[in-house]
């Protein structure tokens, strides 16, 4: 009887001035797996050494404002039979690194959902669609079994046939992800995604309108706060609602100017052209307050 070969795990991260969290992610894989692949984005810290110290192999990709394409980078440079997709920001438990090596050494499966530990503004999330139940992700697989692209949040899919298993939601066997740290950091992401999907919106012929995206605000509110339990979580889960609608909001907010106004450089030409246009009227000014006022029906 002949022994199969254990496969060999890849752990991909990419990164971005990330040299306060990068130690705790890696530092949670490198026990277990036989690569660390890190995709950097020219961080101006020292992520890059820290990486390089951990032992992983470290790729630069230039940033674009968001990180789904350097993680499907990320996973094309890898060379393991079984590929983990982890941010900095994430930590593998021991108990869940067993239970993906064991699923890795059999034949069940291709791809393994792992359910998600969020940790919002200083607390972990029972729901508000952040709660371990609730987000789970396609974030370990055999190669081959997975299409990469490097779409916003939509960057993993199942190649046809694949096999899927998912994960029970239990103590130890979820991704601990330290989320956002405070609402200045969420914002900050927030204002960032939002332009990124506001151009792919305004590029496309489907309709918009104000009423359309005050309804989609008052869904997105109900379906966090209420169908996914948000009110489990306090008043984390309460802000985090009207943050999430506020992000319909500004959405359909920028869409709107994108396809009505143009863009701010756009914008800030018209601005420049009307600011030339008033600057203009000085050439015949006289300084004489009489005259004004009688161009605008006022007596001297």
């Amino acid at each position: 009887m002949t022994n199969t070969p254990r496969p060999r795990i890849s752990a991909v991260v990419n990164t971005l001035n990330e040299e306060r969290r990068l130690p705790h992610a890696l530092g949670s894989v490198r026990p277990w797996v036989d690569e660390i692949v890190v995709v950097d984005m020219h961080s101006d810290d020292n992520t890059a050494d820290i990486a390089r110290g951990f032992g992983a192999v470290v790729y630069l990709h230039e940033r674009v404002g968001y990180a789904d394409p350097a993680r499907a980078f990320a996973v094309d440079q890898s060379t393991g039979d079984w590929i983990l997709v982890l941010d900095a920001d994430e930590m593998v438990p021991a108990p869940l690194a067993r239970r993906l090596m064991e699923i890795a050494r059999g034949e069940a499966a291709d791809i393994v959902r792992i359910p998600m530990l969020n940790y919002l503004f200083g607390a972990p999330l029972r729901g508000t669609g952040w709660g371990r139940e609730q987000d789970t992700h396609m974030r370990f697989f055999r190669r081959g079994s997975m299409e990469i692209t490097g779409d916003i949040h939509d960057y993993l899919h199942p190649a046809a046939g694949a096999r899927i298993i998912e994960i029970e939601a239990r103590e130890g066997l979820c991704l601990v992800h330290h989320n956002y740290s405070d609402v200045a950091h969420f914002v900050e992401k927030l204002n960032r995604y939002t332009e990124i999907e506001a151009d792919a919106i305004s590029r496309q012929k489907g309709r918009t309108s104000r009423s359309m995206a005050l309804a989609g605000a008052a869904r997105e509110f109900a379906r966090r706060y209420v169908k996914q339990r948000g009110f489990r979580d306090g008043w984390r889960g309460f802000y985090l609602a009207w943050l999430m609608a506020g992000y319909r909001l500004i959405t359909a907010a920028k869409v709107a100017q994108l396809r009505t106004a143009g863009t701010r450089d756009e914008i800030e030409a018209e601005y420049r052209r009307t600011a030339q246009r008033l600057l203009g009227e000085y050439a015949t000014f006289d300084d004489n307050p009489g005259q004004i006022l009688e161009g605008h029906g006022g007596k001297s």
